[in-house]
């Protein structure tokens, strides 16, 4: 490459540098000059058209404004001579100059002005315009040390539940009740504090958080721990919609802000030294998805100074009572806009007037640095919040330093009253029933009995049918559980019987070994998201007779690998011998035509499952966790490998199956579920061993299940289903005054597979009577209404194809439980 070819490309380079650089600000230089004389004008001031932000020329004519509050025009003013305006490239770098003129003057009388606008609406789009200026994520890189402090108070206690015999020996906790507020009357009883360092660089995108210290006090259960994890709510004014526990309420800033505010402009004041405006936002209907409040402007930047805002308690959500945010925001070397404060009250309650409990979230944040962005190696790991080995063995002198406010008073007392409250044994029997109504066990010292649910049922096969089970507690071991149960049918006179281990090889991060086996009685083509067949309530609601049933005896061994929140493997090896029950037949048809009965089916399978949800939260007991969802689909994976004649298997195959969900929020049209799933076999299969697609015959609506279609219906070797939902959250109801007030939900859904039966898989075993392949989709839509008394779902279903089948229902009405926000 020759020398001017290098230098050219050089010169590009350094330009595209230059320009990368500064991509994200305005910067403009140049001279204002008298168009006659050519000489340099100093002090003209120099600002952009609809805008406070400018400056003015120097002695010697020259200007220079590097800002992120840019205009499309640029305006360059003086006394005694005519104004000019120049088009400016914002987010660049540029020189403009101008050349100004005397002119001559024009004499007129008396102007009126009359304005007739909403002057909130000018500032509202002047903040529209510069939201994403003034969204903190537009800079280049920033970090801070953030402290976060959560906590639950019981509320609303009276005189007549304090005086209650069952706190007998429970009364002193009252005496650290606050009543000092304008609140309800409210007892401290759980509280957590968290110290951390966040990093954020825009590119690549990238976040981390390194929580250094944290501290509980207070009762904490996987029940609760669901509310607290909602509680971490990130409100961030500056996007059109803000997640509150689910759902999607609309910014009073929001783009189409108008279309759902009425904004009032009340005063102008100085706040922190900033010069702002005060705008009040109000619902035009307050059924909507929306907030009620005040925000604090910035007459500059349009920048948000303060903002307090609460939702209506006509808002369509359940068991909130209310719910509060203020938020207050700092300007950081004079130049950047962050938040500096963050306080979120939630008020949870069951029913009007009755016992709730208080959230309270406060988060601030100190020590800001912007624009120097840290080295990648900050970054590697995939893992976005990484908790240090010692963070929760920092003592009390260390909170003391580090804390960013002092405790109140009566937050001190929650130490010293747990404490005391967890040796009372009204407290502890308190504790045992709120565990046996949420997890169906009952916790006898080392030993848990349940669960209960399961303790009667009854079908064709067994008749009444009763068990009894129990697993070790965490008071025998918080590395290893055991499980067990028998039970025993009074028809076919068998006993049943199976147990489990399941071992922690690590926590941090979770790793696993399980070793299970049982003898009993299974539903195949029975949905993960099913009652049990040994539910009372599946026994008891169902709308076709349960014979359809296969004793499986089944040994599996695995284990589960989780590398990061949201991305695990589990490997397993599991044998099954299968027999048939009640109304199914295993034969084998000849080629005379006869049908020979096959006693038995045995299959030795090699299992690998992989997830990946990227994003996904944690909350987590001893051995269990719930997921509080991600905003990102979930791809999950999963691979199976026949071994014939290993453990005396009958079968050498292969089978996969990727499965894809999604939760689609859609702002106030509410959010649409997705659920996509496609499977194949390789090898020639008895019908047991291959798809036996989800059917349901019970009243309850199966979110995992087909729910017209019969149980043994459909089989398949490959196959692809859709299952979808739009849940519209009240998006017509909330307009109609009677269903208003009732707080109705409309629902839709629709679910359809596809899929084909090999020649030779259909003359392995003869199938079943009113067995079929799919020769074409299987359609069914439902439409429904939930939220009836904040927990019921009912459903009206129609089946559309397959309607010549015996047998069958091809309108339905499903109900269920949901307990929703």
């Amino acid at each position: 490459m020759n020398s001017p070819k290098l230098r050219y490309l050089l010169s590009l380079l350094c330009l595209f540098s230059f320009v990368s650089l500064f991509s994200q600000k305005t910067i403009v230089k140049g001279s204002v000059i008298d168009i006659k004389t050519k000489e340099p004008l100093p002090f003209v001031n120099i600002i952009f058209k609809n805008s406070k932000t400018g400056t003015t020329t120097d002695i010697d004519g020259n200007f220079y404004i590097d800002t992120y509050y840019a205009t499309d025009s640029l305006v360059a003013s003086f006394i005694g001579y005519q104004s000019q305006t120049k088009y400016v490239k914002r987010d660049i770098p540029q020189i403009v100059s101008f050349e100004l003129g005397t002119g001559g003057g024009v004499s007129i009388g008396e102007v009126t002005v009359t304005y007739k606008g909403n002057p909130a609406h000018v500032i509202l789009d002047r903040i529209i315009a510069l939201k994403d200026v003034n969204n903190r994520e537009k800079y280049d890189a920033f970090e801070y040390e953030v402290y976060n402090k959560v906590e639950f108070d019981l509320n609303n206690i009276t005189d007549e539940f304090m005086d209650r015999r069952v706190f007998k020996n429970l009364d002193f906790i009252f005496d650290y009740m606050d009543s000092t507020t304008s609140e309800k009357k409210y007892l401290p009883m759980f509280m957590t504090e968290s110290l951390s360092d966040y990093y954020y660089r825009r590119e690549p995108k990238s976040e981390r958080e390194f929580i250094k210290a944290t501290k509980v006090s207070g009762v904490s259960n996987e029940s609760v721990s669901q509310f607290l994890g909602d509680m971490y709510q990130n409100v961030n004014v500056y996007e059109n919609y803000i997640g509150v526990f689910g759902k999607s309420f609309v910014s009073p800033i929001a783009d189409f802000g108008k279309r759902f505010y009425k904004y009032y402009l009340l005063d102008s004041m100085v706040v922190d030294g900033n010069f702002c405006y005060e705008i009040k936002f109000e619902p035009k209907q307050v059924q909507e998805p929306v907030f009620s409040g005040t925000m604090w402007i910035n007459d500059t930047t349009y920048a948000i100074k303060r903002i307090e805002a609460s939702i209506n308690e006509k808002a369509n959500i359940n068991f909130i009572n209310g719910f509060s945010v203020e938020q207050r925001y700092k300007k950081v070397d004079g130049e950047y806009w962050m938040l500096n404060k963050d306080k979120l009250i939630v008020d949870f309650t069951v029913a009007k007037n009755s016992m709730g409990l208080y959230g309270r979230k406060t988060t601030t944040y100190e020590d800001f640095l912007i624009n120097d962005p840290r080295p990648d190696s900050l970054f590697n790991g995939l893992e976005r919040v990484v908790v240090t080995k010692d963070a929760n063995e920092k003592d009390e002198a260390y909170w003391d330093a580090n804390r960013h406010d002092s405790l109140a008073a009566n937050e001190k007392n929650i130490y010293k009253m747990v404490d005391s409250v967890k040796n009372v044994p009204a407290f502890r029997t308190f504790i045992d029933v709120v565990q046996l109504v949420f997890t169906g066990y009952k916790e006898i010292g080392l030993f848990e009995l349940g669960p209960y649910f399961n303790a009667y049922s009854f079908n064709k096969v067994e008749g009444h049918r009763f068990r009894v089970g129990g697993r070790t507690s965490n008071s025998f071991s918080t590395k290893i559980m055991v499980d067990g149960y028998l039970a025993y049918g009074l028809k076919d006179q068998e006993f049943k019987y199976g147990g489990g281990l399941l071992y922690f090889l690590s926590k941090e991060p979770r790793h696993t070994l399980s070793l299970n086996y049982s003898k009993d009685v299974e539903q195949l083509g029975l949905s993960q998201n099913a009652f049990s067949e040994d539910n009372i309530l599946s026994s008891v609601l169902r709308r076709n007779p349960n014979d359809k049933l296969t004793g499986v005896e089944e040994i599996k061994i695995g284990t589960e690998q989780f590398w990061f929140n949201g991305f695990s493997t589990e490997l397993t090896v599991t044998s099954r011998n299968m027999i048939p029950l009640g109304s199914i037949d295993y034969n084998v048809r000849d080629d005379g035509g006869s049908l020979t009965p096959v006693s038995n089916i045995r299959t030795t399978e090699v299992g690998f499952r992989t997830r990946f949800a990227y994003q996904e939260a944690f909350v987590s007991g001893e051995f269990n966790r719930i997921s509080l969802g991600t905003e990102f689909p979930i791809l999950e994976l999963n691979l199976g490998f026949g071994l014939k004649d290993v453990f005396g298997g009958d079968y050498d195959y292969t089978k996969a199956v990727i499965s894809l969900s999604d939760n689609i929020k859609l702002g106030t049209f509410g959010r649409t579920n997705v659920r996509l799933q496609a499977g194949k076999y390789w090898g020639t299969l008895p019908f047991p061993v291959l798809e036996i697609h989800n059917g349901n015959e019970t009243y309850f609506f199966d979110n995992g299940a087909f729910n017209l279609m019969n149980f043994f219906e459909f089989i398949s070797d490959q196959y692809a289903s859709a299952m979808v939902t739009h849940h519209f959250e009240g998006f017509f109801l909330n307009k109609i005054p009677l269903m208003r007030k009732l707080k109705w939900r409309e629902v839709l859904t629709g679910r359809a597979v596809v899929g084909s039966l090999q020649d030779k898989n259909k003359q392995t075993l003869e199938l079943p009577d009113n067995m079929f392949e799919l020769k074409e989709p299987y359609v069914e839509a439902a439409v429904g209404i939930e939220n009836i008394f904040k927990i019921i779902r009912v459903d009206a279903l129609w089946r559309l194809t397959y309607l010549d089948h015996p047998d069958i229902q091809k309108f339905g009405i499903r109900a269920t439980f949901e307990v929703q926000f």
